[in-house]
């Protein structure tokens, strides 16, 4: 079965409420009516009713049965305020919690944290960090992850061919403790989309052959990563080509039970994991679909700004697959 009808599938019937606070992109809004109408899950839309639909007319979409919530005039907001004093613990009054829970990326996460929805897709026309940052203050990370990161699912040959690489959206220079819980978090990931979690943290260096303060980060994230879950096939230092190539696994780390076969890649910093997926997408056709947030207690999606409507519309999907794994 290919990738994503097998992710449809699982998700088919679960009655599963995914919110897009960008309801007034046509990419967003064309997704949601694919989405709607192939029975996956159901959409819920933030703005302004008649702006929405006013937008939906102009680009032919038919929201019909769709639920469109606007921040003003939500019958619940003293609710949502209160509970997002609360999560602040001290950081917002009430009177700034009314202001900002105006903005549809807080609005619509308060609806993922209070129940209301299972996961959120944004980021069509705002920032990662407008995406982001709410997710961090409201959702915030699940126990044992103290960041988010972002993989990417690398797809070739109709997903006969499938990797996770990470993080190569959003931690710079993570420390050696960061690393492991992106190693950790990636092989959960991985699991999620029927691939057989082994994962490989990448360096310069494979077992020793180069010193450096950067193969010590990574030595020390792999020593980290096998104990907080021995569940999973984890090793590391390996040069790529240690990692994936069997013949050249044998020479640079013949005892390695990853080496050769990984199928996870955990990149040491974010410059070498952003090149990275993007080599492979450009020079190896590969689909670089992404990137998942990871690590978060409940799924918010993060688009590019450059996304087209399929892109929505894989995303949505993905979320809500997330959504049945927490």
């Amino acid at each position: 079965m290919e990738l994503f009808d097998s992710l449809k599938s699982k998700i088919k019937g679960k009655d599963l409420k995914i919110v897009f606070p960008e309801a007034t992109d046509e990419r967003i809004l064309g997704a949601v009516v694919r989405l709607y109408h192939d029975e996956l899950l159901t959409p819920i839309l933030i703005g302004d009713r008649d702006e929405v639909l006013g937008v939906a007319k102009e680009h032919g979409f038919d929201l019909t049965g769709i639920d469109i919530v606007n921040p003003h005039a939500y019958d619940e907001y003293d609710e949502m305020v209160n509970a997002f004093v609360e999560r602040r613990k001290g950081k917002a009054t009430e009177e700034q919690a009314r202001e900002q829970l105006r903005d549809v990326n807080y609005f619509g996460t308060m609806l993922v944290y209070m129940d209301k929805a299972d996961g959120l897709v944004s980021g069509a026309i705002h920032s990662t960090g407008d995406t982001v940052r709410p997710a961090l203050q409201i959702i915030k990370t699940r126990p044992g992850v103290s960041r988010t990161s972002g993989a990417f699912i690398m797809l070739r040959g109709r997903g006969q061919e499938k990797y996770v690489f990470s993080d190569c959206a959003i931690n710079p220079n993570p420390d050696a403790q960061v690393l492991a819980e992106i190693a950790v978090e990636s092989a959960r990931t991985a699991k999620m989309f029927d691939i057989d979690p082994k994962v490989a943290l990448l360096s310069f260096s494979s077992k020793g052959s180069a010193q450096a303060p950067e193969v010590e980060k990574v030595q020390e994230a792999t020593r980290i990563a096998k104990e907080m879950a021995p569940e999973f096939e984890i090793d590391g230092e390996l040069q790529f080509d240690a990692a994936f190539v069997s013949s050249v696994a044998k020479q640079k780390a013949p005892d390695s039970n990853v080496a050769g076969q990984a199928t996870v890649f955990v990149f040491p910093e974010l410059q070498s994991g952003n090149i990275g997926y993007k080599i492979a997408q450009r020079f190896g056709n590969f689909e670089a679909v992404g990137p998942i947030l990871q690590g978060l207690n409940k799924p918010i999606s993060d688009l590019s700004r450059g996304s087209v409507e399929e892109d929505v519309y894989k995303t949505a999907i993905i979320t809500a697959n997330q959504a049945i794994q927490d």
